[in-house]
């Protein structure tokens, strides 16, 4: 490596890419076209970085494995800010192999870490801890150790171990701090400013009461009935009864809960469940049905009575709380996801929701109409982005942030 390139790849390395692009910006050799890209992808222009990277890759001859893996890597990561999460980890993955037989161990740490963090986009948790789990932290340099530490700590936050979160972050802040990366220092204080705000609330006979994550892993650890409206589900005792799938039976829950230790009037239940004005004896009797099929469902951990109004939920040895997102809205995974601030693709969404291309798009739309949500760019190039949701962190209503069943 020349003096030029040697002197870009440092200035990469603390994270000053016009210092790098002073060096190489006029050269079109393959290695400083890899370095160009780099810079470009830390400016923020991505597009502009994967092209480079490409004809970086195309320029390496055959026998230059190591350089063509190198793009790759570098390739995916582009990739992965750009919110293209279509791409098979296997190719990344491939990549890190090749690394470690030729001895390049900062670069495949790098690969496994993409992956990873992939991964977690998707909601696929136990494929990132194992990505996670497969690393040599103590070969690693500080800015990769500082990147992996935070991985480590969405996962805990997920799990909600808010207590290994924040050892997590803590050894970030340290990381970071030796790495020198001033934007990796600020992802830090961003995430462990997240542990301070609100998570979630609870609801009780009216009354709302906000909680932190750490309030939220407490509550969960109680003896209370916990009606989960973040992740759709019932915690009872270390229990988890997920229905998400069944979402009349939750809608009767929660309204339920809500209204403990008083009943909801019929008329009121129709209405808010069954999203009718106008109910008449077709919808009581589907109430009958459902909550016949509510009463199988949780008859060990509590009753659903009839009174004089209406219907009212009994659970004499524990109280019950519904624990319920911080905003109310049906999407607000979706808005959890756009939070990010990174401009998303409804492919990328669709598949981090686990959701079809369609019911995203009309999800967007109607986000839009509310001015929730903006697009940009057309057809295959249209991309998704939103304001940050402030006030409140979203690791409750992120996909697959759910307790295993």
């Amino acid at each position: 490596m020349d003096s030029l390139l040697a002197a870009a790849a440092r200035a990469l390395t603390l994270g000053n890419p016009v210092a790098a692009l002073k060096h190489v910006a006029l050269r079109h050799d393959p290695p400083a076209l890899a370095l160009r890209a780099i810079a470009m992808a830390q400016l923020l222009e991505y597009a502009r970085a994967r092209e480079l990277l490409r004809q970086a890759a195309r320029g390496f001859g055959a026998h230059e494995a190591l350089a063509r893996a190198r793009c790759i890597v570098a390739e995916a990561e582009v990739a992965l800010a750009m919110r293209e999460l279509a791409r098979s980890p296997r190719v990344v993955l491939a990549a890190a192999e090749l690394l470690d037989r030729h001895h390049d161990s900062d670069n495949a740490a790098l690969a496994r870490l993409i992956a990873a963090r992939q991964a977690l986009l998707l909601g696929r948790l136990e494929a990132a801890r194992g990505l996670l789990a497969a690393l040599d932290r103590a070969a690693m340099p500080a800015a990769l150790r500082a990147t992996s530490s935070l991985a480590q700590a969405e996962l805990a936050l997920r799990a909600l171990d808010t207590t290994r979160a924040r050892a997590c972050l803590q050894s970030a802040k340290i990381e970071a701090d030796q790495s020198g990366v001033p934007s990796l220092q600020a992802e830090v204080e961003r995430a462990q400013s997240a542990l301070q705000l609100t998570a979630a609330r609870t609801l009780r006979a009216g009354h709302e009461h906000p909680l932190r994550l750490d309030e939220v892993e407490k509550l969960l650890a109680s003896d209370a009935i916990v009606i989960d409206a973040c992740r759709h589900g019932l915690h009872v005792g270390g229990h988890w009864q997920p229905l998400s799938r069944r979402p009349v039976l939750f809608a009767l829950l929660r309204a339920l809960g809500e209204a403990w230790p008083g009943d909801v009037d019929r008329n009121a239940l129709i209405a808010r469940v069954f999203r009718t004005r106008r109910p008449d004896e077709t919808h009581r009797a589907r109430l009958r049905v459902e909550l016949g099929r509510l009463r199988a469902l949780v008859s060990t951990q509590m009753r659903v009575e009839a009174t004089a109004q209406g219907f009212a939920l009994k659970a004499p040895a524990r109280p019950i709380i519904v624990l319920a997102p911080p905003v109310d809205s049906e999407q607000g995974a979706l808005l959890a996801l756009l939070a990010d601030g990174m401009a998303w693709s409804t492919s990328s969404l669709a598949m981090a929701l686990g959701a079809s291309q369609r019911t995203v798009q009309r999800a967007l739309g109607e986000l839009e109409l509310a001015g929730q949500v903006r697009s940009v760019g057309r057809a295959r190039a249209q991309r998704w982005l939103a304001a940050p949701l402030t006030g409140f962190t979203t690791a409750l209503l992120l996909p697959s942030a759910w307790p295993a069943a």
